[in-house]
């Protein structure tokens, strides 16, 4: 199964490897990782996208979160989450083609970020599926290089990882209903 894991971590050296190490120790591949910093310059998000199975990716979560700089840890698998992939593209285009390639880039809703003699580089953000058509339909004018950012997610919603982390929850994986403690006895009582 596909699970998209985002992380708060401290914004120190050395957490990215520690992080990735649990990922390789078991055994994953990581598909995608894009870090970054987020609304509190010393924190920083992760977002990990890896394909395995479901017991051990919770075992991995459960680990991530006993890591000394990991502040908090969700498993988007089962929520409803924004992602998004930023992509430059390199093309081949002579002055007589750019017409067609830039009707192109205009569908996609990207961008034209530089213009050369004979190139041009596109940008064009959006999900994987979108990046991967704009690719297919850019291969016969001639890609010369493609660089792409990795996926970056949110869950939907009001609350942010963040604010959950403060208050201990997360909208993204919600806890399991605990159930109800006992009173204690009343004095006298055995």
């Amino acid at each position: 199964m596909r699970h998209v894991i985002s992380c708060l971590v401290s914004n120190r050296s050395g957490v990215l490897a520690r992080v990735a190490g649990l990922f390789s120790g078991r055994g994953f591949n990581i598909d995608s990782l894009a870090v970054g910093e987020t609304e509190t310059q010393d924190v920083s998000r992760m977002t990990i996208v890896v394909n395995g199975d479901d017991a051990i990716l919770e075992q991995i979560r459960k680990q991530l979160s006993k890591l000394i700089d990991v502040i908090k840890v969700s498993d988007f698998a089962d929520c409803n989450v924004i992602e998004r992939d930023l992509m430059l593209a390199k093309v081949h285009a002579p002055p007589a083609k750019r017409p067609e390639i830039m009707q192109l880039v205009e569908v996609f809703r990207g961008k034209v970020v530089d213009v050369g003699p004979s190139h041009l580089v596109l940008e064009l953000s959006g999900t994987e599926d979108k990046l991967e058509a704009f690719l297919e339909v850019l291969r016969p004018y001639g890609i010369k290089e493609v660089s792409r950012t990795g996926r970056i997610a949110m869950a939907r919603g009001s609350q942010g990882l963040i604010e959950a982390s403060k208050r201990g929850t997360s909208r993204a994986k919600p806890q399991a209903p605990q159930p109800p403690q006992a009173s204690p006895p009343a004095q006298g009582e055995p």
